[in-house]
């Protein structure tokens, strides 16, 4: 695949040199400044933003690594900026470019969806907190409302360039519709790996059901207590994201929902997968509690089921698109 999708003409209709792509690539780059301003200033010994007796204080070292590692990954939303609205930029590897886009999907999608969410049912009535799990303030309230509003511009403006680069380059791979796909463009082996991704998803699914409806199995005692309403907003938006992915790849592995335009199962293929693996694997990696022995046996689990949900499905959508490429190659030869 990276070899079969990684040339296409160079022209300047094809790729950047547009108004609105200039205009989407300078708000992407704008967006990432309040971030990566806060984690600069952080990294330098500043506490804006961070209030006295905040957890954050504690442990400075180890806090400036993980700043630094944050500040790298949001600056690789200017990398990816420049690289889908340069001409130079169509001739990366497809690999190297889908798989930071994948990623940053992942990490955005969930926030894009959540935070807008957790504002409405706050301002709905629901509960809110900014402490953690010992009572004391973690982060300034302002500072989240200035984070993530960031993340879901940096997510509208950076998911337009790729929507736009990704159908000049490999809009071919998607066009048509379900019912027109080659019979036998998936296969056995596939369409046991969807089937594969259905029933490992349904146990984090019901896990992340249950929690969302106000379940406490397999929480510790300082989630239960920290439990707010945009907790269960995210719990909600996982069984979302899971079910998203679970049912793209049964679409595309048994050609379901004839009448849909292709890029419609690849779109729940590649937003579910990203968002079921990515977000997964971030907060198991984050700490979650204040707890010594870290997150419960059944939270790992979960996790562990929402990253081997991503990966399968992630891996029938490659095979699909490099499939359908090679289809295309052999009736043109």
């Amino acid at each position: 695949m990276t070899q079969t999708l990684a040339h296409a003409p160079e022209t300047d209709h094809t790729v950047g040199l547009g108004r609105s792509r200039r205009a989407l690539r300078a708000v992407a780059v704008v967006s990432c400044v309040p971030y990566l301003s806060l984690k600069a200033a952080w990294i330098a010994g500043s506490r804006v933003g961070i209030p006295d007796g905040s957890s954050l204080l504690e442990h400075r070292a180890t806090m400036a690594v993980a700043n630094g590692v944050t500040v790298l990954m949001d600056a690789s939303v200017i990398v990816l900026a420049l690289v889908l609205t340069r001409p130079w930029g169509l001739r990366a590897p497809a690999w190297l470019l889908g798989l930071p886009a994948w990623v940053a999907t992942g990490l955005l999608a969930p926030i894009m969806a959540g935070f807008p969410l957790q504002v409405l049912v706050d301002v709905l009535g629901g509960s809110t907190n900014t402490t953690a799990a010992d009572g004391e303030p973690f982060l300034d309230a302002w500072v989240f409302g200035v984070v993530y509003t960031g993340f879901i511009v940096q997510g509208l403006t950076l998911g337009a360039l790729f929507v736009l680069y990704a159908r000049d380059r490999w809009g071919r791979l998607w066009a048509g519709r379900v019912w027109e796909l080659p019979v036998g463009l998936i296969g056995a082996a596939q369409r046991a790996v969807a089937v594969a991704a259905a029933g490992c998803a349904l146990p984090p699914l019901l896990t992340h059901l249950l929690w969302a409806c106000g379940g406490t199995v397999g929480l510790d005692e300082s989630q239960v207590t920290g439990r707010t309403s945009g907790f269960h907003v995210m719990e909600a938006l996982s069984v979302v994201f899971l079910a998203m992915a679970v049912g793209g790849g049964l679409l595309l592995a048994f050609r379901r929902g004839r009448a849909l335009p292709v890029l419609v199962p690849l779109g729940l293929v590649w937003v579910g997968s990203a968002a079921t693996f990515c977000w997964a694997a971030w907060l198991s990696l984050a700490p979650l509690t204040d707890v010594a022995d870290g997150p419960t046996p059944l939270l790992n689990l979960t996790y562990a089921g929402q990253m081997i949900v991503g990966i399968l499905v992630a891996c029938l959508g490659v095979h699909f698109l490099a499939e359908r490429d090679a289809s295309r190659k052999r009736r043109t030869a």
